[in-house]
C-alpha cells in the first residue's frame, strides 16, 4: 500500500471527460472488478441487477444539490454559497479571490454584499445589506473540469431521481444512473451525506496521511439503520456513502460478527471527517458502485482502499483504452 500521492496518478484524454449527460441515466457503461480473481468485464449499468443476490442491500445518498452558484450583478464574481451562518451572513468561496478582499462590496440582485473576513483556507464570510434567498435564481454548481455554464437540463441531470434532502454542492454521482425504474426492483436503504467542497479539495501533501478532510453533515435513520445491519451484503453507492456508513460504524462502537461484517451501525444525525486510502478496514460496505475519478484525489484514494491501488489503476488504464467516459457525467464502475 502507498501513501506517496505521485502513486494516485494517472494521464486521461481530454476527449474522455463526460461535459454532458448521455440521453437516458441508464445509458451508461459500467465496468466490472473481480476482486478475487483479478479481472475485469465490460458490462452496462442496465444489468447491475444480474449481480445482486437475495438478501443483498443498495444504500444510498439521498442529498440534494443546492442551486449554491451566483454571479455578481456586474457578473464579474462568481460565488458559491457554502453555509449560512445567520440572518444575512453566509460562508462562500469566490473567484477570482483577488476581487474580493475583505472591506470590497459588490452586488448581487442589486443587495450589497460586503466581505467581512477572509478565512486561512481561502473562504470568505461575506454579510449582505438584508437577508435574501441566495438559491432562488442560483445555478447548479458543475465541476470545474465539465468547463461550461450549467443550464437548465443540468438542473434535473445533475441531480439524482432519488435526492430529497438539500444540503450538498455537489451530486453524489453514482447515483445519477438510476431511474426510478430500476431503483423500485432493488432492495435499497437511503442515507444523507451533505457533500461539501472539501470532498473535492486537491491534495497537496506528497504523503496523503497528512491531508485532512472538511467535515461534512451525515444522517441515518432508524430504518435505514435497521435494513442495514440485517442485509446479507452491503452495496454502496457512490463514495459519499462509503463515509456516511464506515463513519457510522467507528462512531457507534457496536461490534458484532455479521457474516463478513465485524460491526453493526446505529442510527445517527452528526458530521465526518473521515478521509479513507490505504490501508483501510472496511467493516459495513461489501460493493461498491462508483464512477471513474480524478487523479490524485481523496476519491481515488477512496476506492483504491476498496479494489487494490494496483488494480484499479490497471482497471483506469484499460477503461481509457476502452475509451470509457470519465467522471461526474461519465460511466461507472462496479467493484464486488
Amino acid at each position: 500500500m502507498s501513501s506517496k500521492l505521485s502513486d494516485y496518478d494517472y494521464p486521461l484524454p481530454e476527449a474522455q471527460i463526460a461535459k454532458r449527460p448521455l440521453p437516458r441515466r441508464d445509458e451508461a457503461r459500467m465496468m466490472v472488478l473481480h476482486r478475487d480473481s483479478q479481472t475485469i468485464e465490460h458490462r452496462q449499468f442496465r444489468d447491475l441487477k444480474a449481480f445482486l443476490k437475495p438478501g443483498d442491500l443498495l444504500v444510498l445518498n439521498n442529498t440534494r444539490v443546492l442551486p449554491a452558484r451566483r454571479f455578481s450583478d456586474d457578473h464579474a464574481v462568481e460565488f458559491l454559497f457554502l453555509e449560512k451562518l445567520g440572518s444575512a451572513r453566509w460562508k462562500c468561496l469566490v473567484k477570482p479571490g483577488r476581487k474580493m478582499r475583505a472591506g470590497v462590496t459588490t452586488k448581487i440582485d442589486n443587495v450589497l454584499l460586503r466581505v467581512e473576513e477572509i478565512l486561512p483556507d481561502g473562504e470568505r464570510i461575506v454579510a449582505l445589506a438584508e437577508d435574501i434567498d441566495l438559491y432562488a435564481h442560483g445555478s447548479m454548481p458543475l465541476p470545474p473540469y465539465i468547463g461550461r455554464e450549467s443550464d437548465l437540463a443540468d438542473n434535473e441531470r445533475y441531480q439524482t431521481v432519488f435526492a430529497q434532502n438539500p444540503g450538498a454542492l455537489a451530486a453524489p454521482t453514482a447515483g445519477l444512473h438510476f431511474t426510478p425504474e430500476i431503483l423500485s426492483e432493488i432492495p435499497h436503504a437511503f442515507v444523507t451525506l451533505h457533500v461539501g467542497p472539501g470532498t473535492f479539495r486537491p491534495v497537496y501533501s506528497e504523503n496523503v496521511a497528512e491531508h485532512r478532510m472538511h467535515a461534512e453533515s451525515f444522517s441515518i435513520s432508524e430504518e435505514a439503520a435497521a435494513k442495514i445491519n440485517q442485509a446479507g451484503c452491503v452495496i454502496a453507492v457512490g463514495t459519499t456513502t462509503v463515509r456516511t456508513l464506515e463513519s457510522a460504524a467507528r462512531k457507534t462502537r457496536l461490534f458484532k460478527a455479521v457474516k463478513s461484517n465485524e460491526c453493526k451501525i446505529s442510527a445517527q444525525s452528526t458530521k465526518t471527517d473521515i478521509f479513507i486510502y490505504p490501508p483501510f478496514e472496511f467493516r459495513v460496505v461489501d460493493v461498491l458502485l462508483t464512477n471513474f475519478h480524478l487523479p490524485r484525489s481523496t476519491l481515488l484514494m477512496l476506492v483504491s482502499a476498496f479494489a487494490g491501488r494496483e488494480f484499479l489503476l490497471r482497471s483506469y488504464e484499460e477503461a481509457i483504452r476502452q475509451r470509457y467516459r470519465f467522471y461526474s457525467y461519465g460511466d461507472c464502475m462496479l467493484i464486488l
